[in-house]
């Protein structure tokens, strides 16, 4: 399981610390520039802050030219509704035709349809309840097993929580802003066999 950081570090140091494969996640929140293109890398919205149309397309345009190796980008969602998302991806899908669109998931997404023929691969974001449920864990199956999708789990910033998607075994890459910023959460990932994962508290 790949971890994407939206970080200013040395990304051979994180891969070190966290003892996995690290790239980079690119967000309009920090600007930061694709360092390594040859790691895996993608593009986040950075709706779950605040969504600036502006700087998302301005990051679209700057990296356009290494867009053949991008396993994704964010279409525009509206964090905790999956029927807005659903709406806002109907808008987008077509600006974004040129990239790999991944198809953000949100809390009640289990109860609507994922337009399936139309992404490369699925984020889970959503609530921290959401995202840990069998609702999540089973679309991660589906866009893994039957669509051949990529994966991709936001906020995952616990040794636990990246533990427990791990035994899902569909997950391809996950992102975190504690794990992008902090060494001793890398470090604690990187020991997270010794760890109880809190994933046997979370109830569907």
């Amino acid at each position: 399981m790949i971890t994407l950081l939206d970080t200013s570090h040395d990304l051979a140091t994180c891969a070190e610390e966290i003892g996995g494969e690290v790239g980079q996640l690119l967000t309009p929140l920090t600007r930061y520039r694709l360092r390594e293109p040859e790691r895996p890398w993608a593009i986040d919205n950075g709706a779950f802050s605040r969504f600036d149309e502006k700087a998302f397309i301005a990051l679209l345009a700057r990296e356009y030219h290494h867009r053949q190796n991008a396993k994704f980008v964010c279409a525009p969602d509206v964090v905790g509704s999956a029927q807005r998302t659903l709406e806002v991806f109907d808008v987008w899908k077509g600006r974004l035709q040129a990239w790999p669109i991944a198809f953000v998931c949100q809390d009640g997404q289990e109860n609507l349809p994922i337009p399936w023929h139309q992404i490369a691969a699925v984020f889970i974001g959503g609530s921290t309840s959401w995202k840990l449920s069998d609702h999540a864990k089973r679309i991660c199956q589906v866009a893994k097993l039957h669509f051949g999708k990529w994966v991709h789990v936001g906020r995952v910033n616990d040794a636990g929580r990246f533990a427990g998607l791990e035994e899902w075994g569909c997950v391809d890459s996950v992102d975190g802003s504690g794990l992008a910023r902090y060494t001793h959460m890398r470090e604690s990932v990187a020991n997270r066999t010794a760890q109880e994962s809190i994933f046997a508290d979370v109830q569907s």
